[in-house]
């Protein structure tokens, strides 16, 4: 009889647990992929954050957990249940997904629920590894239509510093941290290099062959060109963390990546080259 794998991901179709998963695989690591919508995969659970009893069958027999939920006004309801859940099931491990700056009386939403989610999660009893990513680089898809049809990379951040991170990156790190003997705390995760937009701009010229300009857009100006892109909230929520990154809060540039993979954190120069297709069309 075969035994169900002892690692469950949360959010497998997404950006992250996707690339926990890819990881994991990589590995040859077995693991239970999470999701609402019904998956051929090899292992696959069905099941829905709002639905406790589903959950509840997805966690028997899990060891560790990697948890991450779509960015709604539910989430920080949603992880703390499942963390919960998790201390009922016995689970011993979860790999919880947060971000860089998480405070309790953050102005930013996200960066408050996501420490009042840590912060239950270190209460439960688990052990816990909290990765703390900055900006995504594949967050900057977003825009690419418009890199593409005016060559400009607009954002409300002024010459500000980030340090952003490879989506890649965290699901090595994710895949490392749910296959590891004990916890690893709080982890930052950052990329090499802690970079303006004008200087993220210059990368992307040089991989498209295009010129590509910075542009320092007003906040409201900003959401309107997002808006129909990502849902209000998260619009909202982003325009906060902009500010977050204008105030240079987000500069910071953490080894951990290296430390814990062996290996230099991805380049934003890289990731521009691999995606040449999106910021200039084909």
């Amino acid at each position: 009889m075969l035994i169900a794998p002892d690692i469950l991901i949360t959010g497998a179709t997404g950006s992250t647990g996707r690339a926990t998963a890819a990881a994991l695989g990589a590995q040859g690591v077995p693991f239970r992929p999470m999701s609402r919508n019904p998956s051929s995969a090899e292992w696959a659970v069905q099941a829905d954050l709002d639905d406790a009893e589903s959950v509840r069958a997805a966690l028997d027999g899990v060891r560790a957990a990697y948890l991450v939920t779509p960015s709604t006004e539910r989430a920080e309801m949603q992880q703390k249940r499942f963390v919960d859940l998790a201390v009922e099931a016995g689970v011993e491990h979860v790999v919880l997904l947060s971000q860089l700056g998480s405070i309790i009386d953050s102005p930013v939403r996200f960066l408050r629920y996501h420490a009042a989610v840590e912060q239950h999660a270190f209460a439960s009893g688990l052990d816990v590894t909290a990765l703390r990513p900055n900006l995504f680089m594949q967050g900057l898809l977003a825009v690419s239509s418009i890199v593409r049809s005016a060559q400009i990379l607009p954002a409300p951040v002024g010459d500000a510093r980030v340090s952003l991170v490879d989506v890649r990156d965290i699901g090595d790190v994710a895949a490392h941290a749910l296959t590891s003997p004990a916890s690893l705390g709080v982890q930052t995760l950052t990329g090499p290099d802690s970079l303006t937009h004008a200087e993220l701009a210059g990368r992307l010229s040089s991989a498209t062959g295009h010129e590509v300009r910075f542009e320092d857009t007003a906040p409201a100006a900003f959401g309107e060109m997002l808006t129909g892109v990502l849902p209000r909230w998260q619009v909202e929520g982003l325009l906060e963390d902009y500010a977050h990154y204008a105030r240079g809060e987000a500069a910071e540039v953490s080894s951990t990546v290296p430390d814990v993979l062996g290996r230099p954190a991805r380049t934003f120069a890289d990731f521009a080259l691999e995606n040449t297709a999106a910021f200039r069309g084909e």
